[in-house]
């Protein structure tokens, strides 16, 4: 089982949010697109929020989300993994993204928003111990995943709880809960 690599960042200029999953799926990685499975419900999600869903070409819906303030990427830059469950991840050897280097290269990033529990996870065992003072002027925020593999809440509930993004209609941060929980 040969380690894959995950894609580059998108990201248009001064964005104020990162959203990070964990890594692509099988679907994705032959793809080369970020959530291309048709029943992650991640693009469905974006059009209801930015008007940047799956019926649009998928460079026009990485434009809606850039010019939304919206970056994405995913933790890790290399795993081994069979098939494209998260929980098919193994950690051992995986190789995160540089996402400190992202945030200096990023300043306006202020808050990060995990696609699921897996990239939280990831983020924080991984990464966060490598970001420093960086860390300190980041929000952070577990969102519903929105893979097909997470079917305990539907998409009407994944929409009302990714609506905290910047942008989508309602202050991004309620500052009474806990962002930085896992």
């Amino acid at each position: 089982m040969p380690d894959r690599r995950c894609f580059p960042y998108l990201s248009g200029p001064g964005p104020h949010s990162l959203i990070l999953g964990s890594f692509p799926g099988e679907r994705s990685l032959r793809e080369g697109r970020y959530y291309a499975h048709p029943r992650n419900a991640f693009w469905s999600i974006m059009g209801r929020l930015f008007n940047a869903g799956p019926e649009l070409p998928y460079e026009e819906r990485l434009e809606r989300l850039s010019s939304a303030g919206i970056a994405l990427w995913d933790v890790l830059l290399t795993c081994r993994r069979t098939g494209s469950m998260d929980g098919s991840i193994i950690e051992d050897g995986a190789i995160p993204n540089d996402l400190p280097g992202f945030f200096l290269e990023h300043p306006t990033i202020t808050a990060i928003f995990f696609n699921g529990q897996k990239a939280a996870r990831l983020f924080e065992r991984l990464a966060a111990p490598r970001l420093g003072e960086i860390s300190l002027r980041m929000e952070w925020k577990v969102l519903p995943s929105t893979s097909p593999a997470y079917a305990s809440k539907s998409l009407e509930q994944k929409v009302e709880e990714w609506r905290v993004l910047p942008g989508a209609g309602r202050p991004y941060l309620d500052r009474k809960s806990s962002l930085r929980s896992f």
